[in-house]
C-alpha cells in the first residue's frame, strides 16, 4: 500500500513540477516579448539618462565639486552650462562641455546646471545659477576671478570662443601662437561627434 500511495504521489507532484516549470517560461517569454529596445536618440527631445555619460563619454561633470557660490568666494575662474538631459540641442554640445573639462578642469571650477534642478523664485542673487539663466539651452558662461561674466552666449557655443576666454584669464597665448589642441577620443561615439 506505501509503495502504491508513493507512486501516486510521486506522479502528482512531477505533474506539478512540469506545470509550474511552463507557467515560468511563459511568464520569461511574455517579459521579453513586451520589452522595448532602448534608443538613445541624439536627434530627439527624450530623455535617455545622464547625458554627459550618453553623449560625451564623461560621467565625472555632475554633480559639479563645487556650486557656484563656492567658486566664486573662492575667486576661481568658473565655467557655467544651462542644459537640459532631454534636449537634442543640449545632448549635441554634451561633448563641447566635457572638452571644456577636459582642457580647464583643473584650474576652473566647470559647473554643468540642468535648468529642471534650478528652483523657481522671484528673484535670484548672482550667486546663484539661476540669477543668469535667460531662458535656453544650452547657455553658457565663463567667469573671471573676479566674478564678472567675461562670456555669456546661448546655442552652440564653440569651444574656440570659451578657450579664447580662459586664455585671456589665464594670460595664456592666443590660439594662434601655440600648437594645436588635440582632444582624446572617450569612445566611439563621442569620437565621432568631435568630427
Amino acid at each position: 500500500m506505501n509503495s502504491t500511495r508513493f507512486l501516486f504521489l510521486h506522479k502528482k507532484l512531477n505533474g506539478w513540477r512540469r506545470l509550474l516549470s511552463k507557467c515560468v517560461l511563459l511568464v520569461v517569454c511574455l517579459f521579453i516579448i513586451s520589452m522595448q529596445p532602448a534608443y538613445a536618440g541624439l536627434d530627439d527631445d527624450r530623455y535617455d539618462g545622464n547625458m554627459f555619460v550618453v553623449y560625451a563619454g564623461n560621467g565625472s561633470l555632475v554633480p559639479s565639486r563645487q556650486t557656484l557660490a563656492q567658486s566664486l568666494a573662492e575667486h576661481k575662474p568658473v565655467f557655467l552650462a544651462f542644459y537640459l538631459d532631454d534636449s537634442s540641442d543640449s545632448k549635441r554640445y554634451a561633448i563641447s562641455i566635457s572638452r571644456v573639462q577636459e582642457f580647464y578642469g583643473k584650474v576652473a571650477e566647470i559647473i554643468p546646471i540642468s535648468v529642471d534642478s534650478i528652483p523657481f523664485k522671484e528673484t535670484y542673487d548672482p550667486t546663484e545659477p539661476g540669477y543668469y539663466y535667460s531662458g535656453s539651452v544650452p547657455q553658457v558662461l565663463v567667469f573671471n576671478q573676479s566674478g564678472e561674466v567675461v562670456l555669456n552666449k546661448k546655442g552652440q557655443v564653440p569651444f574656440e570662443e570659451i578657450d579664447d576666454e580662459f586664455r585671456k584669464i589665464f594670460n595664456l597665448l592666443p590660439r594662434t601662437e601655440t600648437a594645436k589642441l588635440q582632444r582624446r577620443a572617450f569612445n566611439e561615439f563621442s569620437s565621432e561627434l568631435a568630427q
